[in-house]
C-alpha cells in the first residue's frame, strides 16, 4: 500500500495479496474543455483473513472504487491485481452484496439465494445442498419458499447476503449492507455477521464493506481505510486494535471513535512524524475559487447552534455525543458543523465542536439581528454570495440570470454539486434578506426590484 504521509499500514505480510489496487484514478467526462476526477491515486491492499472498511461521506468515490475492485468497471487510469493477475472484468471469486437488497420479486428466497450457482452450472443435489446450507447459516430457515414482499427490510437483506455466499467467493465485498435497515435490525444483522466470522463460519477469505457510519466500520473492521472527497483519497488508515466482540461503552472504543471524527473534521495539512523529524513542510494547495456547499438548511443551522448553546453542553459538544443527542448521521453531521464554521460561527477542533462569539452572539439575537449576522457572515465567508449581490447592485434591473454563476462552478466542480451549491447559496441569502431567486425564470433579483 501507498500511504498518505499521515497512514498507518500495519497489515501483516503476506506472500499474495487477494487483490490490490495500484494508483487507481476514475474521472467521467463532463465538457470538451474538462473532466470529473472522481478518484485520484488510490492505492490500497486486502489479504486474506481481514475485514476493511472504505469509510467516507457520501459521494466520495467509495461505491465507485468497489465497483472497480469487482471488476464491474474499468478504471481511467491504474489497475486492479486478483490473486497477483490483473483484474479483466467480473472475476469469479468476488461477489458483492447492495445497499437496495436487489432481490428478483418474482422469485422466492431459494430462487434468489441460487442464481449464482445457477449462473455456474451447478445444479441437483449439490445446488439443494449449498442453497439449503447457506439459507441455515444465514438464519433464512424456514422461509426458503416465502416471496420478497413477505419479507422485511433485514430478512431480505439476509437473502442477499446469502445470495453473495453461496458461491463460496474469496472476497466479499459490501455497499453499505446496513444503511437501509432501520437501527436494531442492523445491528443484529451486523453482530450475527461478525460472529460468523469470528467462528470463522463464513464461506470466504476477507471481506471489503463500504460504509458512512464511524462506529459500524469500527464494531466490524480490522482495518479502516478513511476516503476524503472531491476527488476521493484515501487520507487515512487505521488499523483497529479490538478483538471481537467489541464494546461500544469501552471507553477505549469511544476513544477511538473520538479519533476518526477528528480525522474526518481535520483541515489542516496532516504532516507525518518524519516529516516533524526532519523539518519538511507540506506543499501548499491553491485553494479553489469556489467551495462545493452541502445542502445544509438555515433552520438545521440553527437548531444545532441553539442545541449546542443550551445546557448542559454551552457551547461546546463531543461530535459523536451530538450525533446521538440529536440522532443525526455523518452525512448530516459533517456538513452541518462544516458550514457552521465556513460561516465563522463555530469551529471544528479535535473531535468537537464549539460555539465562537459570533455563533453565541447569533443565538442570544433576536430574529433580525440573526438575519444581520447572517448577512456579513455569507458576505465575509462566501465569495459566491458576494459575487452575485455586486453583479446584482451594479445592473440596472437588480437581476441576473443564475445560468453564468452555475457555469462559473462547474468550472470547479460538478453539474451536480454546482446545482446543489447554488441552491445552498439561495436559501441562506433568502434568510439574510440579500437576495431572491425566481425558479421560472431562473434568475437572481433584489427583493424590491424584481417582484414586480
Amino acid at each position: 500500500m501507498t500511504p498518505a504521509p499521515s497512514t498507518t499500514d500495519q497489515t501483516p505480510g503476506h506472500s499474495t495479496p487477494l487483490v490490490e489496487a495500484r494508483h487507481i484514478s476514475q474521472s467521467y467526462h463532463k465538457d470538451s474543455s474538462a473532466d470529473l476526477l472522481v478518484l485520484d491515486d488510490v492505492n490500497l491492499t486486502l489479504n486474506a483473513g481481514e475485514i476493511v472498511g472504505l469509510l467516507g461521506r457520501s459521494g466520495s468515490g467509495k461505491s465507485t472504487l468497489l465497483r472497480i475492485l469487482a471488476g464491474l468497471l474499468e478504471p481511467t487510469s491504474g489497475e486492479v491485481l486478483w490473486k497477483g493477475e490483473p483484474l479483466k472484468g467480473p472475476a469469479d471469486g468476488i461477489a458483492m452484496v447492495f445497499q437496495s437488497f436487489a432481490l428478483f420479486p418474482w422469485m422466492t428466497v431459494e430462487e434468489n439465494v441460487a442464481l449464482g450457482l445457477d449462473a455456474k452450472g451447478i445444479r441437483g443435489e449439490e445446488r439443494d445442498r449449498l442453497v439449503e446450507s447457506v439459507i441455515e447459516l444465514i438464519g433464512l430457515g424456514g422461509y426458503e419458499n416465502a416471496w420478497p414482499k413477505e419479507l422485511s427490510g433485514g430478512m431480505q437483506q439476509r437473502t442477499g447476503l446469502a445470495r453473495a455466499l453461496v458461491v463460496h467467493p474469496d472476497l466479499l465485498l459490501m455497499d453499505e449492507p446496513f444503511s437501509a435497515l432501520d437501527v436494531l435490525t442492523a445491528e443484529n444483522l451486523r453482530t450475527d455477521l461478525v460472529e460468523l466470522w469470528s467462528e470463522k463460519k463464513l464461506p470466504v477469505q476477507a471481506m471489503l464493506v463500504v460504509t458512512h457510519n464511524i462506529e459500524e466500520a469500527v464494531l466490524i473492521c480490522d482495518r479502516i481505510m478513511i476516503f476524503s472527497s472531491n476527488p476521493g483519497r484515501i487520507a487515512h488508515v487505521l488499523t483497529v486494535p479490538f478483538a471481537h466482540p467489541r464494546d461500544r461503552e469501552d471507553p477505549a472504543f469511544r476513544q477511538f471513535v473520538d479519533h476518526i471524527y477528528a480525522l474526518m473534521t481535520q483541515r489542516a495539512p496532516i504532516v507525518s512524524e518524519a516529516d516533524l523529524a526532519t523539518g519538511v513542510k507540506p506543499a501548499a494547495q491553491p485553494a479553489p475559487a469556489f467551495v462545493a456547499l452541502p445542502l445544509v438548511s438555515i433552520t438545521m443551522m440553527i437548531g444545532m447552534m441553539e442545541a449546542l448553546a443550551a445546557p448542559p453542553l454551552n457551547g461546546r459538544a463531543d461530535l459523536p455525543m451530538l450525533a446521538e443527542k440529536l440522532q443525526l448521521e455523518l452525512d448530516d453531521l459533517f456538513p452541518l458543523g462544516e458550514s457552521l464554521e465556513l460561516l465563522g460561527l463555530a469551529e471544528l477542533e479535535d473531535g468537537d465542536i464549539l460555539l465562537t462569539n459570533e455563533g453565541v452572539h447569533f443565538v442570544l439575537s433576536d430574529l433580525e439581528e440573526r438575519k444581520a449576522i447572517m448577512s456579513h457572515a455569507l458576505l465575509h465567508h462566501v465569495p459566491l454570495v458576494k459575487m452575485i449581490c455586486t453583479v446584482l447592485d451594479e445592473r440596472p434591473s437588480h437581476s441576473t440570470n443564475a445560468e453564468r454563476f452555475r457555469e462559473e462552478l462547474e468550472e470547479g466542480m460538478s453539474p451536480d454539486y454546482a446545482r446543489q451549491t447554488l441552491q445552498t447559496v439561495i436559501g441562506w441569502a433568502r434568510f439574510a434578506e440579500l437576495f431572491d431567486f425566481d425558479e421560472e425564470g431562473d434568475r437572481f433579483y433584489l427583493e424590491d426590484d424584481g417582484a414586480e
